[in-house]
């Protein structure tokens, strides 16, 4: 398998794009906006008209959008996915969406003969330009293990975890472990400047125990010191936590932290702080004490 497509150019897709063209595929992508398939058009990778174009030009179509909905826009509507059809057609589903309407949207490609998986991923596009991702999978196991060589180019580690669904269950699972992260290094930060205590003492500290994580040993200085170049917005995750409390509420599942996050990340978002990074969330809780 050599020809893959990309629908959806945000800034997860437009860099798993570019890696894969670098690696030596036949890359094929679309965008609603075109004003984001400008720098791919001029490293000369082919930029379709439609989802459909993208399709017939792919032997695996990578969708990496913002929710269900858009997924089943490009999927099933006038000039989707699925007016592309063709024998060899994969689809893969990089969004985090949904567990159920994951399952739901497998059914649909299923039942007019496309196989698709579920492929989230961690990491964001400064590690998807390297191929440094980690992704989950699930779905058919064959199909998987037919498209296991493009996968392995996008990330350096690839679970297969069985049955369309499960992917993203297990993907929001670890979007709600940054959320609480962040909120937490937030917290602890805003507490120490309160307290006239240098808060990296306390990164130092922190980095020297078993809790330390990856966000406490690179992002949470730039917290410090104010600096949100966005990997993933804050709004993405405020919208991934909204899919989390909505996942758990079908489930019958009681998750009282996040529900209470979701409220916080909303409140950050009505704030203005949607377009910068996740860790920007510290700024809402800085504004908060400052009205004190």
């Amino acid at each position: 398998m050599n020809k893959v497509g990309i629908i959806g150019l945000g800034m997860l897709g437009s860099a798993v794009a570019e890696h894969l063209y670098d690696s030596g595929f036949q890359v094929s992508a679309y965008n609603r906006t075109k004003e984001k398939t400008i720098n791919l058009k001029n490293k000369g990778i082919k930029i379709c008209t439609s989802p459909k174009d993208v399709a017939i030009n792919s032997e695996l179509v990578i969708i990496i959008v913002k929710n269900a909905e858009a997924v089943k826009e490009i999927s099933f509507e006038n000039d989707g996915i699925i007016q592309g059809k063709h024998e060899k057609l994969i689809v893969a589903d990089m969004s985090t969406i949904n567990p159920t309407e994951s399952k739901n949207i497998s059914k649909e490609f299923k039942d007019i003969g496309i196989n698709k998986l579920d492929i989230p991923v961690m990491g964001g596009p400064n590690v998807a330009i390297s191929g440094d991702l980690v992704m989950m999978v699930s779905g058919d196991k064959n199909s998987y293990e037919y498209c296991k060589n493009i996968f392995e180019k996008i990330a350096n580690k690839v679970f297969f975890l069985g049955e369309n669904g499960i992917a993203h269950s297990v993907k929001l699972a670890m979007n709600l472990q940054i959320t609480m992260l962040a909120l937490a290094l937030s917290e602890g930060i805003t507490l120490l400047k309160k307290s006239n205590v240098d808060p990296k003492i306390f990164l130092e500290i922190l980095n020297s125990t078993y809790f330390k994580t990856g966000m406490s040993e690179k992002k949470a200085y730039k917290m410090i010191d104010g600096k949100y170049d966005a990997t993933f917005t804050l709004a993405n995750l405020k919208k991934d936590i909204s899919t989390m409390t909505s996942t758990a509420k079908s489930l019958g599942v009681e998750l009282p932290m996040i529900s209470k996050a979701e409220q916080v990340y909303e409140n950050a978002v009505n704030e203005g702080l949607g377009d910068i990074d996740y860790t920007g969330i510290i700024e809402y809780i800085k504004k908060i004490n400052e009205t004190k």
